[in-house]
């Protein structure tokens, strides 16, 4: 089973919606003890990230994640699901985030007057290493992006795929039995589909 973790978060049903659609068996919830039970975490995310980190504590899923995390069971972070896992963020502070990967979020700094924040649309990514979950994803791939922040590893070698707005920003990185995107698959039709197929079926 998979747990979609629940945080009142925008793009929960077309997460949802989009793992059914990929052969996921998935449960949708807000109980930590259901995540410590699950075979595979996904936690998508979308609003300001010192809600959501309060909303992770509230229910004591921040924990149940970490654990989950620990035990190596596979993982999926979704937008604000990849930048909770990071020490820290600029947004709405700075907030501390799970402290799972070293490192911090900050909002994109324009490099021109032609680039936009906040980053949204489609935008290629560039692979830097193999992963199961990239199987079946072609190098310069377009997948959709809604975000404000980015963020930035201590580690580049975590870095799975990047993408360019105008600065390098991080599209996803991996970590053991980590797999967390900036960009929302569940948005990226055909490319998003074929990354949470091997999620489910080789993660």
């Amino acid at each position: 089973m998979i747990a979609i973790v629940d945080v009142c978060s925008g793009n929960l049903r077309s997460v949802e919606r989009a793992l059914v659609r990929a052969g996921g068996d998935v449960a949708v919830t807000r109980d930590a003890q259901t995540v410590r039970r699950a075979d595979k975490i996904v936690v998508p995310g979308q609003g300001a990230f010192g809600v959501f980190m309060r909303g992770l504590v509230e229910r004591g899923l921040g924990d149940a994640i970490r654990e989950a995390i620990a035990s190596g069971r596979p993982f999926l972070g979704i937008c604000l699901g990849m930048q909770v896992l990071f020490g820290s963020s600029e947004e709405q502070g700075p907030c501390d985030g799970l402290g799972v990967i070293p490192g911090r979020v900050v909002r994109i700094a324009p490099a021109g007057p032609h680039i936009k924040v906040p980053h949204i649309g489609w935008n290629r990514v560039v692979h830097h290493r193999p992963d199961p979950m990239l199987a079946g994803v072609a190098d310069g791939a377009h997948v959709y992006f809604d975000h404000s922040y980015h963020a930035v590893p201590d580690d580049p070698a975590i870095v799975a795929l990047d993408s360019d707005h105008g600065i390098p920003i991080t599209a996803a990185i991996r970590k053991d039995n980590i797999f967390a995107c900036q960009f929302h698959p569940e948005k990226s039709q055909t490319v998003g589909l074929q990354m949470l197929r091997n999620f489910v079926e080789r993660a």
